[in-house]
């Protein structure tokens, strides 16, 4: 086997991993979100997670990891959106948020 192909073989290899770590991390994304809205006691809509960005960061070990962050939207009633996102370092979330939302705001003069 030359080098090229080993190198080829290697790089199909490194871009299956990146590829199954990834669905891996936004299954992880989808539970967090998911878990989030039923505490909230609000409905996840489309039932799935859209990927924001993707880096490199530093886990709590100073070791390096894939960063993704994940928007996805919810409602609390049905007939409205709102964004939240979910930012994992690996498969760990380290970070979520629903965006507060507030209903017949009135300004006081």
């Amino acid at each position: 086997m030359s080098f090229a192909e080993l190198a080829a073989l290697l790089l199909i290899c490194l871009v299956a991993w990146f590829w199954f770590d990834s669905l891996k991390a936004r299954e992880a994304g989808i539970a967090a979100a998911r878990t989030a809205c039923e505490r909230e006691g609000v409905q996840l809509l489309d039932d799935t997670v859209a990927s924001r960005s993707l880096r490199l960061g530093r886990d709590e070990n100073g070791r390096l990891a894939v960063q993704r962050a994940y928007d996805f939207e919810y409602s609390d009633s049905g007939y409205d959106r709102y964004r939240g996102s979910v930012v994992l370092l690996g498969r760990e979330v380290v970070m979520l948020d629903l965006v507060a939302h507030v209903h017949n705001v009135r300004k006081l003069f």
